[in-house]
């Protein structure tokens, strides 16, 4: 029986909704980069970018556990002198809450070309509202 190998423009994509509401965030995140890399489909292979698109809504209403939301720190680092900046979780979800769930979902993908190509098919928003209502995304069941 010869190995089947994806070919990248015959790969079917779908859309899924995920609802971050009070959910945890590495849980939404795994959820997500499971999908955007294409590991549940049985046409899975490692080096085409098989995965689907997926929606997170309500990305502002993540949770994580433990202290993570006291002690958890974002740091950036521009390259000049005094560049340095620093945030905490608290400070950085009321800010731009997207950027943890993308954060998040970006260190789970591959780090080259191909992961880059699969975190464009990720649309993450704040509120529970989204404009990609006309693709008919399916909402996926809540993760504990």
């Amino acid at each position: 029986m010869p190995t089947i190998f994806a070919n990248p423009s015959k790969v079917e994509r779908h859309w899924h909704l995920i609802d971050a509401k009070d959910q945890v965030l590495g849980r939404v995140a795994v959820q997500a980069a499971i999908l955007l890399r294409g590991k549940n489909k049985p046409v899975y292979t490692p080096n085409v970018d098989t995965g689907d698109f997926v929606v997170v809504i309500n990305a502002d209403k993540v949770r994580v556990t433990g202290k993570k939301s006291d002690q958890k720190v974002y740091t950036s680092f521009s390259g000049f002198v005094g560049g340095h900046k620093s945030e905490s979780f608290g400070q950085r979800i009321e800010r731009h809450p997207e950027l943890i769930v993308e954060g998040a979902i970006r260190g789970m993908l591959p780090h080259n070309r191909l992961g880059r190509a699969m975190f464009r098919k990720l649309k993450v928003y704040r509120g529970d509202t989204h404009p990609h209502a006309a693709q008919a995304p399916a909402a996926l069941a809540k993760v504990s």
